[in-house]
């Protein structure tokens, strides 16, 4: 394959759970694999776990601003909330954020995460014998988590999950999606607004009995919807790939009901296995630099290969099989790394640990009731359906 590559092509094809060979090779011979983009410029993908590793753990000489990048003006919105920020403002906003994301706070949504997942069950179940489980499962669990964890009333949470639904379903073109994410920062902002009049138990009407004073409606708003992007797309991939692995792995599924606790292991592995979100966000060089050999400019676009590190041989052997338990299960970069990692990393995995049990339990026949459709191009990678039948 030539550096001018069809972009981005590389990074995001997938052959069902398995990311393409060619990105296998790339990691073995190019580690810091140079591609040509429309406009004629170069990025860098960095394949390797060491290497990407260094790079998102690297905010001295590695960039996240790509507002200041591309010139966006100070009237014009942020494109990706803390993501897109760098030190001292992304320091700044992420310290209101983390004590609401230790399990000591999180454990307080674990009964009505629980709650959700039982109300769903039995609808699905009512529905039944034939459901589609990414639209009556994967997608809004996580949607009513988030509203869970913001405060949204219980009225308006049908809505909200039309929302969130809408607002990460990009099949209707660019236009159709910026109104989508105009519409969810229009509600969010509004949500803001109405909970500085009258705080609730959520984490926007704690943030503002604490921090009021210091975020105005509009920053906690796109803070909130940092939260949903980062929140339900992802979990809703996993949930749906993951019951898709499990289920074509009946051993594990059995050790998945029976087994107490076996849910942890299996839900490292397949976050490893699965890197739902293929690339990082974008990095940008401060500086003339060099990376593994390879001379990088200032200015320079960087990305990371979450994929080609999950399943980089030197993080141990057979990579490419789900292993439970495996040494390196904490060494994964599926919820990145460094000062950008996942802030909601706890409850995404405490909403799989629910989950899956949860699930199988209900429907120990459960079993793929037809074609899965997987997404072809997408930097968060999943299927569009999963019809399941028991």
């Amino acid at each position: 394959m030539s550096d001018t590559a069809d972009f981005p092509l590389v990074q995001f094809m997938r052959e069902e759970f398995d990311p393409v060979a060619e990105l296998g090779r790339i990691r073995a011979e190019h580690p810091v694999f140079p591609m040509e983009i429309p406009g004629s410029q170069t990025v860098y993908l960095v394949t390797r776990w060491e290497d990407v590793r260094a790079v998102l753990g690297d905010h001295e000489r590695f960039s996240n601003d790509f507002a200041g990048v591309i010139g966006l003006g100070s009237n014009q919105e942020d494109p990706g909330g803390l993501g897109f920020r760098d030190p001292p403002e992304h320091t700044r906003l992420r310290k209101y954020l983390t004590p609401e994301f230790t399990m000591r706070r999180l454990r307080r949504l674990e009964p009505r995460i629980e709650a959700m997942v039982a109300e769903h069950l039995d609808r699905i179940e009512a529905m039944g014998p034939t459901v589609d489980l990414v639209a009556e499962f994967a997608l809004p669990i996580p949607s009513l988590v988030v509203c869970e964890l913001l405060g949204v009333p219980y009225e308006e949470r049908a809505d909200f999950v039309k929302i969130s639904k809408d607002r990460f379903d990009f099949t209707a073109g660019p236009e159709a999606s910026l109104q989508a994410i105009n519409d969810a920062m229009t509600y969010l902002t509004d949500l803001v607004a109405r909970e500085r009049q009258n705080p609730g138990e959520g984490l926007l009407g704690q943030l503002l009995r604490e921090h009021g004073d210091e975020l105005d409606d509009r920053t906690l708003a796109s803070m909130a919807d940092g939260l949903l992007t980062g929140g339900h797309d992802t979990s809703t991939s996993m949930l749906a790939l993951g019951t898709l692995w499990l289920l074509r792995h009946p051993e594990e599924a059995a050790k998945v009901r029976e087994v107490d606790g076996y849910i942890n292991d299996v839900v490292e592995e397949l976050l490893r296995y699965m890197t739902v979100v293929q690339v990082a966000f974008p990095r940008f060089a401060r500086e003339d630099l060099e990376l593994h050999g390879q001379q990088i400019k200032k200015g320079e676009m960087v990305l990371c290969s979450l994929t080609g590190a999950n399943r980089d041989p030197a993080l141990g052997e057979d990579m490419d099989e789900v292993s439970p338990g495996r040494e390196s299960a904490g060494s994964h970069l599926a919820f990145g790394h460094g000062i950008h990692r996942c802030i909601g990393a706890p409850l995404a995995q405490m909403e799989m640990r629910i989950a899956f049990p949860a699930l199988l339990r209900r429907f120990p026949g459960l079993r793929v009731a037809g074609e899965v459709p997987f997404r072809e191009l997408a930097i968060v990678y999943g299927v569009k359906e999963l019809p399941v039948a028991w």
